[in-house]
């Protein structure tokens, strides 16, 4: 992963992970996800890239 990617805080994502156990519908894509917790700078191209390093 590059270096500007940003991951959201560890109680926004206790949170989230709270509202979700509650929640009785299927989880959301990844993308949908990263939307909610504010994770937009990383991009699936940046997902593609670090997979093709190793």
């Amino acid at each position: 992963m590059s270096a500007t990617t940003k991951n959201p805080p560890k109680h926004l994502v206790r949170e989230y992970l709270a509202r979700r156990k509650r929640d009785p519908q299927p989880p959301p894509t990844p993308e949908e996800i990263r939307r909610q917790l504010g994770w937009e700078m990383l991009m699936p191209a940046d997902l593609k890239l670090a997979q093709g390093r190793s």
